[in-house]
């Protein structure tokens, strides 16, 4: 098989959740561990930081690899979903895997790939770990794929678990309370491992200082480690920069630092970052300018995309990833910060979503253009807009993102505001 064939194959044959949903959703870890040992275990081979949790994991994975690709270490980054091409989901240094490889892996795996049935997920996590392990990298940072206990990257013996923080999102899957979504995203905390919590929330803490003291596992709360002030915002070369300092024990630590993520949530996950490294800077030799530059370059370095990217200027046209009750929640704050004469909204969700809390924080005064993404999850456009009426929110609907996005920038003037967003698949369509 040549590359495009190899791809139709494992988005064919193997359950995608991205595309099909719950069908492809896996209750164990036994076929990883299969499809591992039948390689040589390469994971075992791997220094790695594991990531997981409801929001900002892959915006605190690309910087934290980012970060340790300024310190001068061959840094492996595994992250999902891909935006635009497969490729993007395993990358050594920024550089995405080569065709080549996912073509001889697939062929080399093929029998075995029969035998077992993996899902796409759990193959794509064996293929990233034999990558790893094949081009002998110094460190990878593992982004979770789902919850954390039951996802196939917790195969890993990592230097250092991190967990964003908890919200309600796959619920379906890890539980309708915070406290049983927290116990699912625990599950990555290993015996004498430290672990950093992104949020010291009330209603999760506690069950992350229980698992953390049954492993001998030090744990960090992030938002009581460091403070974030950021000072401005400002739009250079059509990027969205914020300017921040960083204060520790009311001590000021870092001024005037600069990131290429100005999302609302990023003053969450830089705190996340921070901590993160001060652990890690006790086994690795990590200095102040790397994770200065780590952060300012991290786009650069990593090629991440759809974090409140600007993809236009007059008018402005942003769009973000977040898709759930709290990423939804900071888009609307940040939204009503900016100063706009109308707001146009290009919407697409899938369809296991909780429309009811999403509709509830959109903002009413706004020009929705109802789509779906090109995939078998996305809900269909003409449903979303009749269930948005029942909130007030109006609309047309649009055979497609793009078409949705086109009637947005002839109906705005220069002075207004389209965002896109509602569901990455939405982002990836537009970015």
């Amino acid at each position: 098989m040549n590359y495009q064939q190899t791809l139709d194959y494992l988005f064919n044959s193997l359950p995608v959740y991205q595309r099909i949903g719950a069908a492809a959703y896996k209750t164990d870890l036994h076929n990883t561990i299969q499809l591992l040992e039948a390689m040589g275990n390469p994971h075992l081979r791997l220094k790695t930081i594991h990531v997981a949790g409801t929001n900002g994991k892959g915006s605190v994975s690309h910087t934290l690899a980012s970060i340790l690709q300024e310190a001068g270490l061959k840094t492996g980054l595994y992250t999902s979903p891909h935006l635009k091409d497969f490729r993007e989901r395993i990358r050594i240094n920024g550089k995405t895997i080569s065709k080549k490889y996912v073509v001889d892996f697939v062929e080399q795996y093929h029998a075995l790939f029969t035998e077992i049935k993996p899902s796409f997920f759990e193959m794509t996590v064996a293929l990233a770990f034999s990558f790893f392990a094949n081009e002998n990298i110094d460190i990878a940072v593992v982004e979770v794929g789902m919850g954390g206990r039951l996802d196939s990257t917790n195969v890993l013996n990592p230097l250092l678990s991190v967990i964003t923080n908890i919200s309600f999102d796959h619920t379906q899957f890890l539980g309708n309370t915070l406290e049983a979504i927290a116990r699912e995203k625990a599950g990555i905390i290993k015996p004498n491992v430290s672990v950093v919590i992104g949020e010291s929330h009330s209603q999760t803490k506690d069950v992350f200082i229980e698992i953390a003291k049954n492993n001998v596992a030090p744990i960090y709360f992030a938002d009581k480690m460091f403070d974030i002030q950021v000072n401005k915002k400002k739009i250079i070369d059509e990027v969205f920069y914020s300017y921040f300092d960083v204060n520790k024990d009311n001590k000021l630590i870092y001024k005037n630092l600069k990131s290429p993520l100005a999302g609302l949530c990023q003053e969450k996950n830089l705190k996340t970052i921070f901590t993160a490294v001060s652990l890690l800077q006790k086994e690795l030799s990590i200095t102040k300018s790397n994770i200065a530059n780590g952060i300012k370059k991290c786009i650069e370095n990593t090629h991440l995309m759809g974090r409140w990217q600007l993809l236009g200027t007059k008018p402005m046209i942003i769009a973000d990833t977040g898709h759930n009750q709290a990423g939804i929640t900071l888009i609307c704050e940040q939204i009503k910060q900016m100063k706009y004469n109308k707001l146009h909204f290009v919407l697409g969700v899938v369809n296991d979503k909780d429309l009811q809390h999403i509709f509830t924080l959109l903002p009413q005064d706004a020009v929705y253009y109802f789509c779906k993404a090109n995939i078998p999850r996305g809900l269909d456009a003409n449903i979303l807009q009749q269930e948005a009426k029942k909130y007030t929110l109006s609309g047309k609907v649009y055979t497609s993102v793009k078409n949705a996005l086109r009637a947005a920038k002839r109906n705005a003037n220069i002075d207004d505001l389209i965002f896109v967003g509602g569901s990455t698949f939405t982002v990836a369509e537009v970015v």
